[in-house]
């Protein structure tokens, strides 16, 4: 097994996603009522080209509601040390993650159309 150095701890991830967190208007938040969790682990979509790693994703659940999930080991295989990029993508797919969720409370479902495209573009079909 392939040892990666982490531009930040678990601990780190977890806390920073929680500054960050709180510079969020709480209007946007309105209905996530799963809240924002961390898990440990990567996440990888079945037919994604290799190195393509999900780094967060909007849930909507008939019973366990809207949550956003962020995955640590994702980060942790994409940016491996480089803790500014982990800083600055965690920022990136939080709002991104955000817009999702306002995105389906309004009916409209733009970003997950651009989501698509942006797949296709990586060479996984949609």
């Amino acid at each position: 097994m392939v040892r990666l150095a982490a531009g930040m701890s678990y601990a780190e991830f977890e806390a920073l996603t929680g500054e960050m967190l709180d510079t969020v208007p709480p209007a946007l938040l309105e209905g996530l009522n799963g809240g924002i969790m961390v898990k440990r682990g990567a996440r990888r979509r079945r037919g994604d080209p290799p190195g393509v790693y999900l780094l967060g994703e909007y849930v909507t659940d008939p019973f366990l509601g809207c949550f956003i999930i962020l995955y640590y080991g994702s980060f942790l295989r994409v940016f491996g040390a480089d803790r500014a990029a982990w800083e600055e993508e965690l920022w990136t797919t939080l709002k991104h993650e955000i817009r999702h969720h306002a995105e389906a409370r309004a009916g409209i479902r733009d970003l997950e159309r651009e989501d698509l495209k942006q797949l296709e573009e990586l060479g996984r079909p949609g």
